[in-house]
């Protein structure tokens, strides 16, 4: 039953969990002017400094209240994350021409997506200079890091159909985020809906996806599967992916909330020389399956969680298809506690987590005494962070502070954030943070072995001291930011080449892995735009993003240099004749360093030495829609550039496909 509300009601315009915001203590009318609680972090203390909260629960309810819809949801912490930076959201970039995950992250400033096939087949991410290594890969708050090797970190069994979000989350300290981690939010369309989605087009392209949702009371349950596959742009370049998501969430009035989700994928595709440029006859298969489960419940001022997960991987590669070279097999097992305490001081949370990894494999770990099947090694670790953090909010201001320690093979290291915050206007927000970071040795840094590389047993962790300053604003349809960062990282891991003259005989004319290098890394990202719901211009955003390394070794490293030096993307809606959307994408990117290309397929005695090209790219989506139906084209590439993200594999031209997309829900 609605109520009018008095003229002298007061209008209340941000959220918080404080005793102070009880509405109920007003004994007076209460109308609600904005209201965001469905954030992708909910970072309680501020928008740009809380840390304990990172990640949605994603709760599929819908609370109304005249006109304003309210969705809820329950927060987690990611040890102490001060702030998070949107790289993708559904809703904004509906209509943009995003068939995977790393297309719509490629236009990111943040975010550095090499590819090695089309469609997202074999794609690193790398963030603010780092490397595919250095990135924390979560997905709904659930950290699924491959400790083998970050190139597996992110194949996750998720279309983009599902995914409502991703973000960076920034200043997460210990082990793990040296760089940062990208947070990846799945969020059904609507509380109930099953849709379906079909494309096609050239080079033998196929995607068939069926998703769904369902609730009942405090029961939410979501559901995909999919297939994409090609017959390859190139000799060798086929590729099959397939992957089935679920996810659930209950709420309890006594027990709590729980959050399951859980996932399998399988890819094989062909590697022209995805992992050795003049081999063009590799090929990989991947198998992944993961699940987790989180526990909120809230008592008073305290609340409590917990979380559990698993992920298995299994791969195998091939140096010539059909022969079978390595194969890996991983366990990742994560547990995570926390305790929240809201009081007069502002918020004290004190938290841990705990990792094991372990891998079986044909080539990386300590030799087994006993074989198990094809696998000859094996190794196993066992990792942990503890922490305490504060956090307090005030009018304008806020800050934030986490101590603690991370325990590792290794022995113990510090773990510490601290970062601050002033709004000095409606709609602007400053922001400044610093944190210590880290990251292991991963099992392939450490016992990769092959004719042209030898491995180091004696490795440590790369450490890292980052600090940052930034500027948000956003009013009406228009937003913009900037942000500026530096990063000291020390004792950094890469695979460094030795010359045919090289004193160790052992590393002569081959790639080694060191640490002997420091890199200080120096990073601006500016962003903005306009974005509307109606009219004749939807949506239109530009972003520019600088980089530049410092490297205090003059010795040939194998990534350490090839760093996106400058990168611009502008992202264009427009709707027109009712029904018609188009959408366009255009992107530079100027990559530093030099790569060897082997002009004859085969043959490793023939090189040259190149460096990188600037790159153009533009994509493009032409859609028509009514009722539950939408038709789309989309072309990739359209100017058909020749280009590459890692050196000598070329990436498709122009490519075109065409689908549709049948939606029944309801709201």
């Amino acid at each position: 039953m609605e109520k009018s509300l008095p003229k002298q009601a007061l209008c209340w315009r941000r959220w918080s969990r404080g005793g102070w915001a009880v509405f109920a203590s007003l004994r007076r009318h209460v109308r609600i002017g904005v209201l965001s609680v469905g954030m992708s972090i909910l970072l309680l203390a501020t928008q740009g400094a809380s840390a304990q909260d990172a990640d949605t629960t994603a709760v599929l309810r819908e609370l109304r209240i005249r006109e304003v819809g309210i969705s809820g949801t329950l927060p987690v912490p990611v040890r102490s994350a001060q702030s998070q930076t949107p790289l993708f959201d559904r809703k904004a970039q509906a209509a943009a021409p995003y068939q995977t995950l790393e297309s719509a992250l490629r236009t990111a400033p943040s975010v550095d997506i090499r590819e090695r096939g089309g469609k997202g087949t074999q794609a690193d991410i790398s963030v603010r200079g780092g490397s595919f290594d250095q990135t924390m890969v979560l997905l709904n708050g659930i950290d699924f890091t491959d400790a083998r090797t970050g190139h597996q970190s992110h194949s996750l069994p998720v279309d983009l159909d599902i995914v409502s979000g991703v973000e960076l989350l920034e200043g997460i300290p210990g082990v793990g985020a040296y760089a940062g981690a990208v947070n990846i939010r799945t969020a059904p369309l609507m509380p109930e809906y099953l849709r379906f989605e079909g494309s096609g087009g050239q080079y033998g392209y196929g995607y068939a996806n069926l998703s769904g949702a369902a609730s009942s009371g405090g029961l939410t349950a979501q559901g995909a599967v999919s297939y994409r596959r090609s017959d390859g742009y190139r000799h060798n370049t086929d590729f099959e992916t397939l992957n089935a998501f679920a996810r659930a969430t209950c709420e309890t009035s006594r027990a709590g909330f729980f959050d399951f989700q859980a996932g399998y994928q399988i890819r094989a595709f062909g590697s022209n020389g995805f992992y050795a440029a003049y081999n063009p006859e590799q090929w990989e298969r991947t198998s992944t399956a993961l699940a987790s489960l989180r526990w909120l419940r809230s008592a008073g001022r305290f609340s409590f969680g917990a979380s559990v997960s698993y992920r298995k991987n299994f791969d195998r590669y091939d140096w010539t298809r059909g022969t079978a070279m390595n194969r890996h097999n991983t366990d990742n097992v994560g547990a995570k506690v926390w305790a929240d305490c809201d009081w007069a001081g502002g918020t004290t949370t004190l938290g841990g987590d705990y990792a094991y990894n372990h891998i079986y494999s044909t080539n990386l770990g300590e030799a087994l005494a006993t074989p198990r099947g094809d696998y000859l090694r094996g190794e196993s670790r066992h990792t942990g962070n503890v922490y305490l953090r504060h956090a307090k909010q005030w009018r304008r201001f806020d800050a934030a502070a986490s101590v603690g320690a991370s325990i590792t093979p290794y022995g113990q290291a510090a773990l510490w954030s601290v970062a601050g915050g002033y709004a000095p206007a409606e709609g602007l927000h400053l922001s400044v943070g610093a944190s210590q970071s880290m990251r292991l040795p991963t099992f392939t840094d450490l016992y990769y072995s092959s004719p042209a590389q030898v491995n180091n047993l004696d490795l440590v962790p790369e450490k890292a001291v980052t600090v940052r300053a930034g500027a948000e604003y956003a009013r009406g349809h228009w937003t913009a930011s900037a942000m500026g960062y530096y990063r000291a990282g020390r004792d950094i891991i890469d695979w460094v080449w030795h010359p045919d003259d090289d004193p160790v005989a052992e590393w002569r004319g081959k790639w080694h892995s060191e640490q002997t290098s420091a890199l200080d890394t120096y990073g601006v990202e500016l962003s903005g735009g306009y974005v509307s719901s109606e009219g004749f211009l939807r949506r239109a955003t530009l972003s520019y993003a600088w980089i530049t390394t410092d490297r205090s070794s003059d010795l040939i490293a194998k990534s350490a240099m090839d760093f996106l030096r400058h990168k611009a993307a502008l992202a264009v809606e427009v709707r027109f004749l009712r029904r018609m959307s188009l959408a366009l994408t255009a992107s530079v990117a100027d990559r530093n360093g030099s790569y060897t290309h082997y002009p004859v397929p085969g043959d490793a005695s023939v090189t040259e030495t190149r460096d990188f090209k600037p790159y153009f790219l533009l994509d493009a989506r032409l859609a028509w829609e009514k009722g539950i139906c939408r038709l789309y084209v989309d072309g990739m590439n359209i100017t058909d550039t020749r280009y590459c993200d890692m050196g000598g594999i070329p990436l498709p031209g122009a490519w075109i496909t065409g689908g549709v997309v049948l939606t029944i829900g309801r709201r």
